[in-house]
């Protein structure tokens, strides 16, 4: 199983400048929040299915499908329970309670996809790099690189044991979704002491190397923005100053919704 969640491709998302990929990700977030009516979303909504497929982040978003599943049947549950409307359907459901479901729900979606965008789209060193250029102290951007690398470590680890276990017969596949959980938590015992020790000795090297010693460092990695980056950025900043006019302006609101 590949645990690695970035993609080797030469899309056009891939060429952008990872500082223009982590703006766009925070401007997303920012548009999709201003309006409570899903229909209001759909423009957001294509953009980021356009960039998905352009980026092949759409294979990562198969990789994690069971778990976007059960997110989605909660979220669309538990925000039709708390909040409610004036035309009611069924039992707690009301036309404005299952619009603003919707909303919730697809809003969750569009942040996973964007993410997945991001993250499928930018090796990691680029995107750590991207955040220190854009003001975060490189201390932090180096803790947020090893948490990225360690996903992924984790994920080859489990598979390394549970493959080993199979090959002393042990049966992880067989039984219900109980059995099956109850046989795996065992492995995690050695999956943690294998990713501390690894943490360890990655310290180790780092104080040996004297991270940290000084307060500014040099990069081998250069960013460069390009026009094409500029222009992204014109557009993206243009559109979120447009949904922020229209959300003002009292547009994409559901009206006779109440929320708890």
């Amino acid at each position: 199983m590949d645990a690695e969640i970035y993609l080797d491709n030469n899309s056009f998302i891939h060429r952008l400048d990872p500082r223009t990929k982590i703006i766009i990700f925070l401007l997303t977030f920012v548009a999709i929040l201003l309006f409570q009516d899903p229909l209001w979303m759909i423009p957001v909504a294509i953009l980021v299915l356009i960039q998905l497929f352009v980026s092949g982040a759409h294979k990562n978003m198969r990789r994690i499908r069971y778990v976007l599943i059960v997110l989605t049947i909660s979220s669309f549950v538990l925000w039709n329970l708390f909040s409610k409307g004036e035309t009611p359907i069924f039992w707690r459901i009301s036309v404005e309670s299952l619009r603003y479901a919707i909303a919730r729900t697809a809003l969750m979606l569009l942040m996973i996809s964007t993410g997945m965008i991001l993250i499928s789209s930018t090796r990691n060193e680029e995107l750590v790099n991207g955040m220190i250029k854009l003001g975060m102290p490189y201390r932090v951007g180096f803790a947020i690189s090893t948490a990225l690398r360690l996903v992924p470590t984790i994920a080859a680890s489990t598979q390394t044991i549970s493959q080993a276990q199979r090959s002393r017969g042990l049966d992880l596949d067989s039984g219900n979704i109980k059995e099956r959980i109850s046989k795996f938590l065992p492995l995690l015992v050695p999956v943690f002491i294998s990713s501390i020790r690894s943490t360890n000795i990655f310290g180790m090297a780092l104080e040996s190397k004297g991270f940290g010693a000084r307060e500014k460092r040099t990069y081998y990695l250069k960013l460069e923005m390009r026009k094409v980056d500029y222009i992204i950025l014109a557009f993206s900043i243009l559109f979120v100053i447009v949904s922020v006019v229209l959300a003002i302006m009292g547009y994409g609101k559901i009206e006779g919704l109440t929320r708890f």
